[in-house]
């Protein structure tokens, strides 16, 4: 983790802390935007589509699309918004999380820290990147250590807003375990931000959701502590 990232965790956990009340956090809808009809065309005829929209808007731009480096533009555009950017769209594109019995009764909290994260901001359709760092208390139930990248990977690959998608991660994997106490933190940069607009190459943006014993704050501490370790092997 860079320097700078552990002095930001560092002056969470120094802050005066304070339990969080459930009437404190109202969460509207934490499910995408989707239209009723989202999947009944197969991803095929959506790459088609879609790479006719891509055309037109290069052709509108004023690009000759008959350039060598063009020609296949829109087509791989489209497979890649159908096919990786937004695969996570399509509910079966999940992945499955197996779950197991904690046989070792271990009763710490579990963190999975410093994931990569790739989304797209669904404003202005520009890459969301960042770390997200996932914890939980097994009531009993454990999961695949990889399953928590891969659930942030899926709730990542389509138009997002962090704050979201932080929400979602930690739903997902509450039901996964049957248990409240999960947490999850983001800290990305917003090309949106950085890259058009004010173009602040520096900021990034922190979002948090705190589950069950996560809402305490002494556990909450904990977590974030967890966040300065140097990681770097």
């Amino acid at each position: 983790m860079l320097k700078k990232d552990a002095m930001k965790f560092d002056k969470l956990i120094k802050e005066p802390l304070e339990d969080i009340n459930d009437d404190d956090h109202q969460s509207g809808n934490i499910d995408t935007p989707l239209r009723d009809d989202a999947f009944e065309m197969s991803n095929d005829e959506k790459i088609v589509r879609i790479e006719k929209d891509v055309k037109h808007i290069l052709e509108t731009l004023g690009m000759d699309l008959t350039d060598d480096s063009l020609k296949g533009t829109a087509k791989r555009v489209a497979k890649m918004f159908v096919n990786e950017l937004f695969a996570g769209l399509h509910p079966d594109n999940k992945p499955s999380a197996s779950t197991f019995d904690n046989k070792y009764k271990y009763g710490e909290m579990l963190v999975e820290k410093n994931i990569t994260l790739y989304s797209t901001c669904e404003h202005h359709l520009l890459p969301i990147i960042g770390k997200a760092h996932v914890a939980y208390i097994s009531n009993g139930t454990v999961v695949g250590l990889s399953k928590m990248n891969r659930l942030v990977d899926y709730f990542a690959k389509r138009p997002q807003v962090q704050e979201r998608l932080t929400i979602q991660v930690v739903k997902a994997l509450q039901e996964v375990l049957n248990t409240q106490d999960v947490a999850c933190v983001i800290d990305a940069k917003h090309l949106c931000v950085n890259a058009r607009g004010i173009r602040d190459i520096e900021s990034s943006t922190v979002t948090a959701e705190f589950g069950g014993a996560f809402k305490k704050a002494e556990v909450r501490k904990e977590f974030l502590g967890y966040l300065n370790l140097d990681t770097t092997f």
